[in-house]
């Protein structure tokens, strides 16, 4: 989670602004009501908007914690490896791998991408589901963060998209809780790609990141696959695939991790 936090600010996400950005800073409730008419004008409807932005405030403990994640990735491979990567994270992403072969299977033949780099995605970005994805609202931190203007656009486009989850009805906004820049899920997708990438792989007519097992493999999967994944090509550092995996992160550290990750549940 803290890994995709650090790179946000150089994520390929296919951020999608807003056609007229509102005004940041100044009064909040103004700039939602500018953002609200934005959300209309792409079509969000009046009903969702009013129950999304009732009652919301400014979170500052999002804003504390965005000034105090700027920069990149400091600690060499060795060093940032040692600390996601243990023995009990390997074997835990070995019976994952057992659990869930079937789907694994088939998300492996629909999307190219290896079984075992799915897994070890999910593993680094919330421990197979166990761990903490999130708990902060959505809409809430993203407003939060689309108010200041350090990255307007950016968490503008992405607050319409958490706007356009909620229409769809993949989510709700009681159960639309994430990180701290507003990822959401297993495996992170901030809601842009949410919207981009996102699978309805148990086909119960919703896109579920968070609870959804399937949902969260496959989407996971085709987020790579959009990018250009080459099947059956080598994704080690310098080749074709590890740059492919910049839409995952751009951090070279990271994805050198999510690879070793990788061969250690039996990548070849």
């Amino acid at each position: 989670m803290l890994t995709r936090i650090l790179a946000i600010v150089g994520l390929a996400f296919g951020f999608a602004a807003p056609l007229q950005a509102a005004q940041c800073g100044g009064n909040f409730e103004t700039f939602l009501a500018a953002m609200a008419r934005e959300a209309q004008a792409v079509g969000v409807s009046r009903a969702v908007i009013d129950q999304s932005f009732a009652g919301l405030t400014i979170d500052p403990a999002v804003l504390s914690f965005d000034r105090r994640q700027r920069g990149t990735f400091r600690k060499s491979f060795e060093e940032y490896v040692a600390t996601r990567v243990g023995a009990s994270r390997v074997k835990r992403g070995r019976e994952m791998l057992a659990k869930h072969a079937a789907i694994l299977a088939r998300v492996e033949k629909q999307f190219g991408v290896p079984k075992e780099l799915i897994v070890a995605i999910w593993g680094l970005e919330s421990d197979f589901g166990t761990g903490d994805i999130g708990k902060m609202p959505v809409v809430r931190t993203l407003a939060t963060m689309a108010h200041d203007c350090r990255r307007t656009e950016l968490f503008q486009g992405e607050l319409i998209a958490a706007l356009k989850i909620l229409q769809r009805g993949d989510l709700t906004r009681e159960n639309m809780v994430g990180a701290f820049a507003g990822e959401l899920g297993q495996t992170q997708f901030l809601p842009s790609s949410y919207i981009k990438y996102g699978v309805d792989y148990d086909g119960n007519g919703h896109i579920d990141l968070r609870r959804s097992v399937p949902d969260v493999l496959a989407s996971t999967a085709n987020l790579l696959k959009t990018a250009g994944w080459k099947t059956g090509a080598p994704f080690g550092e310098g080749t074709e695939n590890f740059q492919v995996m910049r839409e995952w992160n751009r951090s070279e550290v990271y994805r050198k991790t999510m690879h070793y990750f990788a061969q250690q549940l039996g990548a070849r």
